[in-house]
């Protein structure tokens, strides 16, 4: 069977290759980081509690406190945990000296403290959505003392 929009399709892809999260973290630093800060689905569900997400301390303090509705849907919770962490992770670059987003070679964002130590916060992230453990204020705690 001929599909010549497949053909189309196959050339336009090639064309112009997708640039990955590394590059573009080292083009535009800034751009990624807003891009890693948005955490929408976490903003929504924290806005439903009466939560507002200003990138501070007391805000993750504020995230701890919040009833884990989001554990009893299964096609949610990787989402939320995810968004927990990339806000953990935009807490710490915005409040903690030194501290970067640095893309591991996997695609993998982690947060790198000034002393080389690398937070891989989307991890932290899915343990606090699937168990409350540990903490995000507690985790940004012990990582901002180092």
């Amino acid at each position: 069977m001929n599909m010549s929009f497949l053909d189309r399709w196959r050339k336009r892809q090639h064309a112009h290759p997708s640039v990955p999260l590394a590059e573009s973290v080292r083009a535009d630093p800034e751009s990624v980081v807003e891009l890693l800060s948005e955490c929408e689905l976490l903003r929504a569900q924290a806005a439903r509690e009466g939560v507002e997400l200003d990138d501070s301390v007391r805000s993750l303090e504020a995230l701890d406190q919040l009833q884990p509705v989001w554990r009893d849907d299964p096609e949610v919770l990787p989402w939320l945990g995810n968004d927990a962490g990339l806000y953990l992770g935009t807490v710490l670059v915005r409040t903690v000296r030194g501290a970067v987003w640095y893309v591991w070679p996997d695609g993998q964002p982690v947060v790198r403290l000034a002393s080389g130590r690398e937070i891989d916060v989307v991890a932290a992230g899915h343990d606090w959505a699937d168990s409350g453990a540990p903490e995000l204020s507690q985790l940004y705690a012990e990582v901002s003392e180092t």
